[in-house]
């Protein structure tokens, strides 16, 4: 990146074009990987990125420089994406593939090494959307089950139930399509 965040952030609210491009380029990447988790296909998590990112500048005069501005970049995708899923009523049912590889440690139970991250974020995928949801907040972007009741308007043993399904789901997919 050209400039530091600060600076960046600066420029971008003196709507400097080659700024808002080099924040878009340098956190669209990562921030896909966010929206892959939520979405069903790659056009939703694109129209769920762009969202994200017209809030992102339309709010970035709230950002007070505590905290990596990635982070709050990464809240307000997360909770576009929310808000698609929301806006879309499929609530009964993705994976930074730079950061993420899925390691399953049990080997002898289930004969599986290790599943790389564009294998998971597939699997994922075709879960339901609210197993998918609180799996995501809950694993992938560590939310507790009250903040997550909180978000999705459940309670904390609905989130809890989601997510133990959701493994289960992860686990028999897994089993059936012997991935390794």
């Amino acid at each position: 990146m050209k400039w530091s965040e600060e600076q960046l952030v600066k420029r971008c609210l003196e709507k400097d074009g080659f700024a808002q491009k080099q924040l878009f380029e340098y956190y669209s990447k990562r921030m896909m990987g966010v929206c892959l988790r939520y979405s069903y296909d790659y056009e939703e998590a694109q129209d769920v990125l762009q969202i994200g990112f017209i809030k992102v500048f339309n709010k970035l005069e709230t950002y007070n420089f505590e905290g990596a501005l990635e982070g709050w970049i990464r809240k307000i995708i997360v909770n576009t994406a929310l808000d698609n899923i929301r806006k879309n009523k499929r609530n009964n049912e993705s994976i930074e593939l730079e950061k993420i590889d899925f390691q399953l440690n049990n080997n002898e139970e289930n004969g599986f090494d290790a599943l790389n991250a564009e294998d998971l974020l597939t699997i994922i995928q075709k879960m339901p959307t609210g197993f998918r949801t609180v799996f995501n907040l809950y694993a992938i972007e560590g939310y507790s089950h009250k903040e997550i009741a909180e978000q999705l308007n459940i309670t904390i043993s609905t989130s809890k139930s989601q997510y133990s399904r959701a493994r289960v789901y992860l686990q028999n997919i897994l089993l059936k399509e012997k991935i390794s």
